[in-house]
This record gives structure tokens, C-alpha cells and sequence, in this order.
């Protein structure tokens, strides 16, 4: 059967400050994704300060309804976020009416449509204080580098690489390269990861699709900084995918990504437990959680906790050293971003009160 994996998440208010989110918002979501009619199955989980939302169902990506569902979700919790005062409630909701679709309207939205397999294992990223291309390193771990994923030397169905699709974020353009005949320049466009955000990826061999990520850049669309991106990424695995071992261990190295404390300071990725995702350490560091399942006629199967359990305490103990390092720096690069990534903060309306006070060097 073909059927449609949609995450969809916002932050509708943080408990406390931005560092989780409420019982009485998990259990609005839960509530009205039940009575929905248009769903096979759902799970609602929480990220630091984020609301997600994981919904199967067979209506295809870019659907109303089930946009429509997360929208009034989303907007039910912020009335009730506003009551308990938690904070920025709603932040995440950019615009005032729902008008067809959620894309541009401040949550973010990974979706992805496919035959269900025999087998049909997926695995949910869901990170806080971060941007979407935090998962640029990861993907291309993922589905580009043997020596995290073997399986692109060993599984036949694996061996013609995988297509990227790269979103341009700030000249809203996309552009298709493979690998490994493009690796390089691939490489060139994400290492740029405030711009040059990877999408979603496909297999060569027959197109299927792997991977989709959201790319909302929350300060692109509303002119302002109104809070870190916090993105999510589903992907499948196992049989002409990555096993689920390749995923998990592009994350065993807790990369420097763009977000922590204001969302204007460098930090390493951490892979934590559900139970531990909650950023407290400067707000931070940044964070991701992992949620298997099994899909069975559209139906989750789990979640299972990917990243609990012993195996990641290393990469752990080393985000938390790469913590110390970039605090000590305080409010100097490369702890703090560079200055075209400060445009929506503080830093522009700086440039303008100082921009008559600068005298020309003789």
C-alpha cells in the first residue's frame, strides 16, 4: 500500500523558558489527531520546545487536510500556552489564517510518500536549537560516505549512489546533484549549511525516495529572529537503504551546528534520549532525538528510543567537552556566528546606530 509519513512540528510555548514543552500541549495534540478521520496513525513527541507531530495516512504530501489538522493543533495549544504563560507561545505561528498549506507559515514539515516495503523500518530525527542544516553532515554520512555506510559498497541496491536535492534557502532555488559523481560539489554547496540545505534524497537505482528534511528558516520569513529552526528529518532504511546502525552513526560525532543560546552560537550536536532531550546548559547545547518505527499498513510501530542506551554516552561525553571549549569564548567568533548570520538580531540595529560614527582611514 502507498502511504504518507508527515512531521510536522512548532514551538507554541516553552516550559520552562525554552526548554520543554507542557503536558497540557501533548495532550491538545493527542486529543485532536485522534478525532481526526483523515489519519491511519499518529504519535506526539516533544523536543525540547517543540511540538511534533507524526502522522501516517495515504492523501500524499502538501495535503490540506492534514496541514489543516497540524495548523489547528498547533493553534488550540497556543491559546492554552497563552492561559499558562509559558514562553513565546505561538512563537512559531507566523501567520494569522491558514491558507491551504503550512510551508511559509513558520512550522516545519518533513513529508515523504512511498510503497510500503515487507519490511518498512523508518527512523524520525527531531532536534532543538539548531538550524535545518544541522542535518547536512549527517545526510551525507548517511547516504554519501562509505566509511559511515558500507552499504554503498556492499548492497547492489545501493552501489549507484543517491541524488541530493539542495534547497537554496535565501534565493528559494533548488538544485539536483549525485553521488558520487558530484561529491565534490555537493560538499562545496552544504558545507554552507545557513544557506544550502539539503531537502530530500533519492535512490538512483529506481528514484525512490530516502530522506526528507524540513528547510523552513524561521528568520527568512518573518524579516526578524523569532527563535531557532529546530528541524526534523525522516528517513528510510535497510534494503537498498542505510541500515538503521548507518543512520544512527553519522550522529556518534557531535558536530558544530548554528543555534544554542539565541540562536546565534555554535554547538555541538548532542544525541540524547527522549527522556533527556530537554536543553538546560545555556539553553543548550543542541540537541537531537531519534524515534524508530516499524511501518505496518500505515501503522507506527513504536516509537523505540533510538538514541538511549550506553552506545552513544561517548559522543555525549564529547559534546558536553565541545561545550566547555565554545563557551569559553564567549561573545567572540566562532562561539558566537559570524556577522551575515546576526542580520535579524540585536547586531543590525547596532550597524545602524553606529553607521554616521565610523571616520574613513587615511
Amino acid at each position: 500500500m502507498k502511504v504518507t509519513i508527515s512531521v510536522i512540528k512548532a514551538d507554541i510555548g516553552g516550559y520552562v523558558g525554552h526548554s520543554g514543552v507542557h503536558p497540557d500541549l501533548i495532550s491538545i495534540a493527542e486529543r485532536k489527531l485522534k478525532k481526526s478521520k483523515d489519519l491511519i496513525d499518529y504519535r506526539v513527541l516533544a523536543c525540547g520546545d517543540d511540538l511534533e507531530l507524526i502522522m501516517s495516512h495515504q492523501k500524499g504530501v502538501d495535503n490540506k487536510n492534514i496541514h489543516k489538522l497540524a495548523w489547528d493543533t498547533f493553534i488550540e495549544g497556543t491559546k492554552r500556552a497563552k492561559k499558562l504563560k509559558l514562553y513565546g507561545a505561538g512563537q512559531d505561528l507566523l501567520k494569522s489564517t491558514f491558507s491551504g498549506n503550512v510551508r511559509g507559515m513558520g512550522p516545519g514539515i518533513a513529508e515523504m510518500e512511498f510503497e510500503e516495503r515487507k519490511s518498512e523500518p523508518i527512523v524520525v530525527f527531531m532536534a532543538d536549537k539548531t538550524e535545518p542544516g544541522a542535518w547536512n553532515y549527517n545526510l551525507y554520512k548517511m547516504f554519501a560516505d562509505p566509511f559511515n555506510t558500507p552499504g554503498l559498497v556492499i548492497d547492489p541496491n545501493m552501489e549507484k549512489g543517491f541524488k541530493f536535492e539542495v534547497y537554496d534557502v535565501k534565493e528559494h532555488k533548488r538544485l539536483m546533484l549525485n553521488a558520487p559523481d558530484d561529491i565534490y560539489h555537493l560538499l562545496a554547496f552544504i558545507g554552507t549549511t545557513g544557506r544550502y540545505v539539503i531537502k530530500r534524497i533519492f535512490r538512483r537505482i529506481d528514484d525512490e525516495i530516502a530522506a526528507s528534511s524540513s528547510v523552513e528558516r524561521l528568520s527568512l520569513i518573518a524579516g526578524k529572529y523569532v527563535g531557532k529552526d529546530d528541524p526534523v528529518l525522516v528517513t528510510r532504511a535497510q534494503h537498498g537503504f542505510p541500515a538503521v546502525g548507518e543512520l544512527l552513526e553519522s550522529f556518534s560525532y557531535p558536530h558544530p551546528v548554528a543555534g544554542w543560546m539565541r540562536g546565534s552560537h555554535h554547538g555541538p550536536l548532542m544525541p540524547v534520549a527522549f527522556e533527556d532531550a530537554t536543553p538546560t546548559r545555556f539553553d543548550g547545547p543542541p540537541i537531537v532525538m531519534a524515534a524508530g518505527f516499524q511501518i505496518a499498513n500505515g501503522y507506527f510501530i513504536g516509537p523505540k528510543d533510538m538514541f538511549k542506551g550506553p552506545q552513544f554516552d561517548r559522543a555525549r561525553q564529547k559534546a558536553n567537552a565541545a561545550a566547555d571549549y565554545f563557551r569559553m569564548a564567549g561573545p567572540f567568533e566562532p562561539h558566537r556566528l559570524q556577522m551575515d548570520e546576526m542580520e535579524y538580531t540585536k547586531i543590525t540595529e547596532l550597524m545602524e546606530e553606529y553607521k554616521d560614527s565610523w571616520k574613513k582611514i587615511d
